[in-house]
């Protein structure tokens, strides 16, 4: 009989010693230590940042830069002489590609251009604010007195009426094609009264103002004679504002009888009769035959996508300043 034997029994491992005092402070030193070195790459996590983002800034700056420097404004003209074109297209009210604004910068961009032989205004609109339009025809005006050697001409495409053709009448000549829509010389509020549907319904109006007119033209509410009056008023000054500015920028072209500021609309061979147009072209044959200059460069002024890369990283770098100054408002 034999047994087996694997040496010598082995011992039970010893329970773990209770730290000194030395080691305990050996161990808080450890953590200290690591609790630095964990704020130092958060730190450089937020220099980091910091960095790109201002980097990202001064990109999109320099983008706009070279971005202007390709711009009719940036005064690098070139070879040759041409026929500058600012285009008056659309609704004409605030915030719009035809607003005075975008128009006028168009124009005097166009003006100050060394290249500029003449400025044409190709108007393609069916009118729209009296404010942007009077802005435009009075500075138009201005603007042909400072720059008196370069010639300013509008034509008119599909439709130079109203507003459209309140600023084509502060140009020098005005033309158009024989189908164009020429004229509504006039001032139009319209909207809807809704009290006799109220009735049917069974519907109350229940309005309270403060100041006897506030409700003025309000469509659940019945006319009243003296506001129908007083809006009349407003609109017939309007119209003779409007009026006033056709006759100065036409002169004795106009041949006037009693429908011409009637609000009504003529084509452009009718318009030509009347006074309202010149004569009859396009925007090439205007630069050719008129300026003598066939050679067009755009003026207008767009809204680029340089622009809104520069809105966006506006808005972006204030967001992150608003956090890190604690400025941001908690989510709701």
């Amino acid at each position: 009989m034999s047994e087996n034997w694997d040496g010598p029994p082995v011992a039970p491992p010893a329970p773990p010693a209770r730290p000194t005092s030395e080691g305990r402070a050996l161990e808080l030193l450890a953590e200290v230590a690591m609790a630095a070195v964990t704020e130092r790459r958060r730190a450089r996590r937020w220099s980091l940042f910091f960095r790109f983002l201002w980097a990202g800034l001064f990109a999109a700056l320099a983008f706009g830069l070279i971005g202007r420097a390709f711009e009719p404004d940036a005064g690098v003209a070139k070879r040759g002489r041409y026929t500058a074109v600012v285009n008056v297209e659309g609704l004409i009210a605030d915030g719009t590609e035809a607003s005075a604004d975008n128009v006028l910068l168009g124009l005097r961009r166009a003006l100050q251009d060394s290249a500029t032989a003449g400025v044409i205004l190709a108007i393609n609109s069916p009118g729209g604010s009296p404010v942007q339009a009077g802005q435009m025809f009075d500075e138009i005006l201005r603007l042909r007195a400072a720059h008196p050697k370069i010639p300013v001409y509008a034509v008119i495409a599909d439709a130079g009426a109203s507003g459209g053709y309140y600023v084509a009448a502060a140009a020098q000549s005005i033309y158009a094609d024989k189908a164009s829509i020429v004229g509504s010389i006039g001032v139009r509020a319209d909207g809807f009264g809704f009290v006799g549907t109220l009735d049917k319904l069974g519907v109350e109006r229940r309005l309270l103002t403060a100041g006897a007119n506030k409700a003025l033209l309000d469509p659940f509410s019945p006319q009243r004679p003296e506001q129908v009056a007083f809006m009349q008023g407003l609109l017939d000054q309007i119209h003779r504002q409007f009026i006033d500015a056709v006759r100065k920028g036409r002169g004795a072209r106009l041949q006037e009888s009693p429908q011409l500021f009637s609000g009504l609309v003529w084509t452009g061979e009718q318009a030509v009769g009347l006074g309202l147009v010149d004569g009859l072209g396009s925007v090439r044959s205007v630069a050719r035959d008129v300026i003598g200059v066939e050679q067009t460069r755009d003026f207008t002024h767009r809204e680029r996508v340089v622009e809104h890369l520069l809105g966006r990283v506006e808005a972006a770098s204030g967001r992150v300043l608003a956090r890190v100054l604690g400025l941001d408002p908690p989510l709701q």
